[in-house]
């Protein structure tokens, strides 16, 4: 499988913005679920953003309102770009993808980068 590789992490300061990419190729079909999820060390991994192949998309409460998931299949791009950035934001992000059974949610990933960190000082 070809590994899923994150950009685009940095440190900003509370209010501004970052905008993750992830080079996703051959995880953009109808056969997978595609996300985002953060884990701070630690702590348990938590799940943020989900797009099916047909641009459907799922948040969970942290990401709601603040961030936003897309893809571009004809790049084999996933983004996720966050607005409003929090010190409690500060982890590190991870995408991921799953094989596609029932609804496409940001939960029980099975496949992931290494991440990207993201820093927001306040």
């Amino acid at each position: 499988q070809v590994p899923l590789v994150e950009s685009g992490g940095g440190s900003v300061q509370a209010g501004g913005s970052l905008r993750l990419s992830c080079a996703a190729s051959g995880y953009l079909s109808r056969s997978y679920c595609v996300g985002w999820f953060r884990q701070e060390p630690g702590k348990e991994r938590e799940g943020l953003a989900s797009i099916d192949y047909d641009g459907i998309t799922s948040y969970t409460d942290p990401a709601a309102g603040r961030f936003t998931i897309s893809k571009d299949n004809g790049k084999d791009t996933l983004y996720l770009q966050m607005d409003n950035l929090k010190p409690e934001d500060t982890a590190m992000y991870h995408c991921a993808a799953r094989r596609r059974g029932g609804y496409c949610t940001p939960t029980n990933f099975n496949y992931w980068g290494l991440g990207t960190q993201v820093t927001v000082s306040s």
